[in-house]
């Protein structure tokens, strides 16, 4: 520095204190990096385990076993779904959940519905069955499966099947088509 900016700096400075410490007080103790690694090792434990699919199994809708059931998203044409409850829409692809527990259950029909949406399938049959179980309680897999694909945003709507594809015991199940090859929803 030359003189005059030397003592021009000089006297802009004065009156100021320098810092005795060189770093800021966050005001967070250091971490405990014994404990730290123990939370971590257990969230990676945790993350094998639990699959994230989107589908909840906190409030099902039950269901009777020979209930016909009937939903449709918001937005879906009524022709379309009347269609599709008197078995005009044709469906390309079946799942059975038969005998399947309700994790094993999900997971397929998670991973069905996948296959049928990156094929450009337009509807599925899903065969759920309708049978009482022994405790007396409503069918649990069609109960399930109820309220499973009113979760999954690639569904648009189901109804039960004519008697010929399983009736109460299995649903048609329309699928949103993503816009490929100039085709539309």
């Amino acid at each position: 520095m030359q003189d005059d900016d030397f003592s021009l700096f000089k006297s802009e400075m004065r009156g100021v204190k320098p810092l005795k410490y060189d770093r800021a007080d966050t005001g967070k103790p250091k971490p405990n990096r014994a404990r730290l690694a123990t939370l971590r090792q257990a969230a990676t434990q945790r993350v094998e385990t639990i699959k994230v699919d989107g589908l909840s199994d906190q409030f099902v809708i039950d269901v009777g076993a020979e209930d016909e059931l009937y939903w449709a998203r918001e937005g879906v044409q009524e022709g379309q779904m009347r269609k599709l409850k008197q078995g005009q829409v044709g469906f390309e692809g079946s799942l059975d959940l038969h005998g399947m527990k309700v994790e094993q259950a999900r997971d397929t029909l998670w991973e069905f519905i996948a296959e049928a949406v990156r094929r450009e399938i337009r509807c599925v049959r899903v065969t759920h069955g309708k049978a009482a179980r022994l405790d007396g309680k409503r069918p649990l897999i069609k109960s399930h499966v109820n309220t499973w694909l009113r979760q999954h945003p690639q569904v648009l709507g189901f109804a039960s099947c004519l008697p010929r594809h399983g009736g109460t015991g299995a649903l048609y199940v329309l699928l949103r088509r993503t816009m490929l090859d100039g085709r539309d929803e």
